[in-house]
């Protein structure tokens, strides 16, 4: 790597940038400080964005206008700009100043045509303009912008959104998570999908109030991070068939392998991933030079594998734990209850978990 004045060149995909290179490990989410941030642990994150905003262009008869709206050091903006083609533009904002004078700087460097760069405040760029493809990547909570991403994002356009803030959406802490996203949380072994379900459900129903409807196209939890991107439907009934899939889950109802206790939600309860966009998004990977290619892979096939799935999943040694038997092997447990004619797949929320449509019964017979 170059050092150019306190500033590195790095890689990813097919993008040479400079960035303040301040952190090193590809683990967790980092630490915030004074200079435009670049975390490295983000690059499939960003990678996915690429597939997903050439899959919109590839989709789309107009004009695309995309937005990077909270770019830090601009990387994710910059690279859809070099990195994908088509009809479109892009917007690269964010209201640090230092960060605007970098991307302004890569702009330059890359010979970029097709980017604006702004040094505005988000929310206020949102009531002034509109766009098809709204990124929306904070340090900790989306929250704070979706209201005014609904706002601008134009009919059928896809809000992305990245939400670190796990601890409250998992219900560490269950106060925090009421605040920001009206709901109550619930800390156990399937946390992190009731996390994503309650981001879902906050969506839904922020796009409800200015008659829109969502479709989850991609949704996943990996790392240290949320990551959702939802189709915003303009129309009374798409606002309210996706209120159907607004609900809570109430007291003494199952969730995993055990019976909740109290109320928890209201969240998302309708599909996180399009099985059909996962294939085109497969497609598309194909010709994409990615170096997380591999890891892109395998968590398509995961979620285009539990995407018809119900909700929730039990985890092996959990069931084993509390019956106190033998944890069979994850490929018995899938052949013992396909081979009863259930469903039962796999899922990227825990490597030693499974979904199925089998009753509690069917499946504690499997561990005996």
């Amino acid at each position: 790597m170059k050092n150019v004045q306190g500033i590195k060149s790095i890689t990813e995909g097919i993008t040479d940038v400079l960035v303040y290179k301040t952190k090193e490990t590809k683990k967790g989410p980092g630490a915030k400080n004074k200079l435009p941030f670049y975390n490295p642990s983000m690059e499939l994150n960003r990678d996915f964005s690429v597939l997903l905003c050439q899959w919109l262009i590839n989709n789309s008869k107009k004009h695309i206008s995309l937005l990077d709206g909270l770019a830090a050091s601009g990387i994710r903006g910059v690279r859809l700009a070099n990195e994908i083609y088509g009809d479109f533009d892009v917007t690269i904002n964010d209201w640090d100043k230092n960060a605007y004078d970098l991307i302004k700087k890569n702009i330059e460097k890359l010979k970029l045509k097709n980017v604006t760069v702004l040094n505005c405040n988000l929310n206020s760029l949102l009531t002034e303009k509109k766009f098809n493809y709204i990124d929306i990547d904070p340090f900790g909570s989306p929250a704070y912008f979706i209201d005014s991403a609904l706002q601008s994002i134009s009919h059928e356009g896809i809000i992305a959104c990245t939400a670190t803030d796990t601890a409250p959406l998992c219900g560490v802490y269950p106060l925090v998570c009421f605040r920001r996203y009206g709901a109550e949380p619930y800390h156990s072994e399937v946390m992190k999908e009731l996390g994503l379900r309650i981001l879902l459900g906050f969506i839904c129903r922020e796009a409800g109030k200015y008659d829109k409807g969502i479709k989850p196209i991609l949704a996943y939890s990996t790392d240290h991070y949320f990551r959702i991107y939802v189709h915003i439907i303009n129309s009374v009934k798409a606002a309210n068939d996706s209120m159907n899939s607004y609900c809570v889950i109430k007291p003494g109802e199952y969730i995993g392998y055990e019976t909740t206790k109290k109320y928890i939600g209201p969240l998302w309860t309708g599909k996180l991933n399009s099985k059909k966009n996962l294939g085109e998004l497969r497609t598309i990977l194909f010709e994409k030079k990615l170096k997380t290619k591999n890891s892109l892979w395998k968590l398509i096939d995961l979620l285009e594998e539990e995407a018809e799935a119900p909700m929730f999943f039990y985890t092996a040694d959990n069931i084993a734990s509390i019956l106190k038997r033998h944890q069979p092997k994850m490929k018995t447990i899938f052949e013992e209850l396909r081979k009863k004619g259930y469903e039962a797949t796999k899922t990227h929320f825990n490597v030693k978990a499974f979904k199925t449509n089998a009753p509690i019964t069917e499946i504690e017979k499997v561990f005996k």
